[in-house]
């Protein structure tokens, strides 16, 4: 974890020292966030540009839609310039219904269409292809756990991020769990049903809302710049595109692996709702709020996905 630390922060010196850096932050205010917009429009162009010429439309969808859902993480964590911490009970009704729109997600966008997939590539084994996929899935996401340090969700109820360290295992946690979710989202539109791909990448954006503002609370509860708590937590989002873009043109490429790939984000997300979610919304006997508000979010992405079919 300290190897870990001291890259990122020689990183980050080594870009505070360049010279096109520190022309740049000499600029006024106005010049200088016009600079940094024309440079990340400059990126967008060549990133999406290239995606289309080489691989096609539905690919250029699919990473658009990872990196909003990713970005969905900083607006979660926009109530943090407002506030250094919120109720235990509202936390938890977040969790609950993150819990439950990516239970439906996982069932409705991943698990039905893979197995249908499955039967038109494998007659009569699409179920177990996918379950084959679930397991590896889920096989994934333990040892990523299992290898790496980080805290879980519970550590955010017990109020016991008070240090710098801690709170840096948390957001390694939540960069861990986003990848699958943003390759869930990859698998979805490689399947070519934009639809489908879409009500995946909405239940991922609402489930990312309370992740960003997990990570931003402590930061500010610790004394950092709200601004700069609201930005880290935006960075753990964006890992999600990275998994978008892996997953969509995976599945592109190789279509007969579609079935085994949605299986697979389908367990990497069943594992991360069971393993990190609901334990943390059913801790200290506050279980009952977070249940119903579990099935308030599941109703809401089921009825979205009916209603963009």
């Amino acid at each position: 974890m300290q190897n870990i630390q001291k890259t990122l922060e020689d990183y980050y010196l080594r870009l505070q020292a360049h010279p096109k850096y520190l022309q740049v932050m000499t600029l006024p205010t106005l010049q200088r966030w016009g600079v940094l917009a024309g440079l990340f429009l400059a990126s967008q162009i060549l990133v999406f540009g290239s995606l289309y010429l080489i691989f096609g439309k539905i690919v250029v969808i699919g990473f658009l839609a990872s990196v909003l859902a990713g970005c969905a993480t900083g607006v979660g964590a926009l109530p943090a310039l407002f506030f250094k911490d919120i109720s235990e009970r509202l936390f938890n009704s977040l969790l609950g219904a993150a819990a439950g729109v990516m239970l439906a997600a996982t069932a409705f966008s991943l698990l039905v269409p893979g197995m249908e997939y499955g039967e038109q590539v494998w007659p009569g084994k699409g179920l177990w292809i996918v379950s084959a996929g679930m397991l590896i899935g889920a096989l994934f996401l333990h040892f990523a756990d299992s290898r790496l340090p980080h805290l879980h969700f519970d550590s955010v109820s017990d109020h016991s991020l008070d240090s710098l360290q801690k709170i840096s295992l948390f957001i390694i946690a939540i960069t861990i769990h986003n990848f699958p979710e943003g390759m869930s989202v990859g698998v979805s539109f490689g399947s070519g049903d934009l639809n489908n791909g879409l009500v995946l990448s909405i239940a991922i954006a609402l489930q990312n809302l309370p992740e960003g503002l997990a990570v931003a609370l402590p930061l500010v509860g610790l004394g950092y710049d709200k601004w700069k708590a609201v930005g880290i937590a935006t960075l753990t989002g964006l890992v999600e595109p990275v998994g978008g873009l892996l997953g969509i043109t995976m599945v592109t490429l190789f279509s007969s692996i579609l079935p085994i790939a949605m299986g697979f984000a389908a367990g990497a997300m069943l594992f991360v709702i069971s393993e990190e979610i609901i334990p943390e919304t059913h801790a200290k006997g506050r279980s009952r709020i977070a249940t119903f508000s579990l099935m308030f979010g599941f109703i809401i992405m089921m009825v979205l996905d009916r209603l963009l079919v």
